[in-house]
């Protein structure tokens, strides 16, 4: 991304561009649950009536019986108490088939064709946490798989050389290619890694040119697991969480991305355009919103620079509302927006102010890589993905402690991992036998997948 782009999209005083026709309004984005919980059955969490007597009880949702994701995996979903209208969560998962794109027979090799053999097939597993409204997470879930793929499939030859070629088409240019590309230590998961970057990035511009068709608004976090070649990328960009369950490790498969984690970043951009605050905001951290009597005094403060502390006397501009204000979860971005990266929130402004938000927002995801065929999995390894409502309650250790309390008494039951989920969800419900401390309830939406490792090497379907 060049400067000039940047200044050209979201600063005050850049070249305007030639008035765009009216295009018709596109239908607005129907709401709807995930395509594998049709015909889904629902438990009933009581929390809720038993806290408020006006609450309506909370169904938690399921694939019906019969009914297998892939590798078995187990889902469930609960909806929020009454916070919004919908559930803003959306959930997919399906098979990835990876298909080579080559060159056809014309002189000019203009026309691109699609092999019709599969050269590579895959899982996939995601996650997306709207808010605004359900619309970006909807769109989210019909569209990211899809970019992925297209992704893949223009790298897929790459990934199935020993070693990523410098020219995919394979001729040489230099005789040094291959100890270059060595050098650079460019493997084949960085193909993926690549093509999961480029395909979130791709699935946002979808989401903001459907959403100003339509006239709606949003935006949405989204975190995706997928294997490929025996091992399992956990792609994330907003603040649900993946973590690896062992018998005897838990191991975080992400970061989440809020205000507080990306506070350098946010402050490095206000400090390189500062008119992007337009004034009211300042961009320097204090430990809590300065007041009038501050004026003069030497308070603690942090820069873009700074991951310490230092003193700095009081000025009137630092009375301004801070860019990133409270703690924890609490903490807001332009004093709106609890997350940092995520898709959509492309019309998301401050509000009563034409501050945009976008510019801060990244739609990039941190990716991990598990190497599944290294681990040697047993029966109980799983990987757990939740959305926030989950670990607003529940820390890795408690999810841990259930998923190693549950598993080994239910080995013959083939929906155990589904019924793991709801038992998960039902932890958030300030339950007696729940590990939360305090009967904690989570009056979020939460969607939770558990997705087992064992014999993974029977599922992956690669050639």
């Amino acid at each position: 991304m060049s400067a000039d782009w940047f200044r050209r999209r979201f600063l005050p005083g850049g070249p305007l561009t030639a008035p765009r026709p009216p295009r018709p309004r596109a239908s607005p984005v129907p709401y709807r649950r995930p395509r594998f919980l049709r015909g889904s059955g629902s438990s009933t969490s009581t929390a809720d009536a038993s806290r408020r007597p006006d609450a309506r009880p909370r169904p938690v949702r399921s694939p019906v019986r019969g009914r297998a994701l892939p590798w078995n995996a187990g889902y469930a979903e609960i909806i929020n108490a009454e916070k919004s209208e919908f559930n803003e969560d959306q959930a997919a998962c399906g098979k990835l088939c990876i298909r080579r794109c080559g060159f056809g027979v014309e002189e000019d090799q203009e026309w691109l064709t699609l092999c019709p053999e599969e050269v590579l097939t895959g899982h996939y597993w995601a996650l997306f946490d709207g808010h605004g409204g359900p619309a970006a997470a909807i769109l989210a879930a019909n569209t990211l798989h899809s970019c992925l793929r297209r992704q893949l499939e223009a790298v897929v030859d790459g990934m199935m050389a020993t070693q990523p070629p410098m020219h995919l088409s394979g001729c040489c240019i230099c005789p040094s290619d291959p100890q270059f590309v060595e050098e650079k230590g460019i493997r084949t998961e960085d193909l993926v890694i690549g093509a999961l970057e480029s395909a979130f990035q791709e699935c946002d511009e979808v989401i903001g040119r459907e959403l100003e068709a339509s006239g709606q608004v949003g935006g949405c976090t989204a975190l995706v697991a997928v294997s490929l070649q025996g091992k399992l990328y956990v792609a994330n960009a907003g603040d649900s969480r993946a973590i690896l369950v062992r018998r005897d490790e838990v191991r975080p498969l992400s970061s989440e991305f809020t205000p507080e984690t990306e506070r350098q970043r946010i402050q490095q951009l206000a400090f390189v355009y500062p008119e992007l605050l337009a004034g009211e905001f300042t961009r320097l951290e204090f430990p809590r919103r300065l007041k009038g009597d501050d004026l003069g005094q030497k308070v603690l403060f942090r820069d873009h620079h700074m991951s310490g502390w230092s003193y700095k006397c009081v000025e009137k501009s630092d009375l301004k509302y801070p860019l990133i204000h409270g703690q924890g979860r609490q903490a807001r971005l332009l004093g709106t927006l609890a997350v940092s990266r995520g898709l959509g929130d492309h019309q998301l402004r401050v509000l009563d102010t034409n501050i945009q938000l976008k510019p801060f927002l990244l739609s990039v995801p941190q990716v991990t890589v598990l190497d599944v065929d290294q681990l040697e999995p047993q029966e109980e390894d799983v990987v757990v993905m939740a959305t926030d409502g989950l670990w607003d309650v529940l820390s890795n250790e408690q999810v841990a402690w259930l998923v190693r309390s549950f598993l080994p008494g239910n080995r013959e039951d083939p929906h155990r991992f589904s019924e793991l989920a709801q038992m998960l969800i039902h932890s958030t419900q300030g339950k007696d036998d729940s590990p939360t401390q305090e009967g904690q309830v989570s009056y979020d939406d939460v969607s939770v997948f558990v997705i087992p490792l064992h014999n993974h090497d029977q599922r992956r379907g690669s050639h």
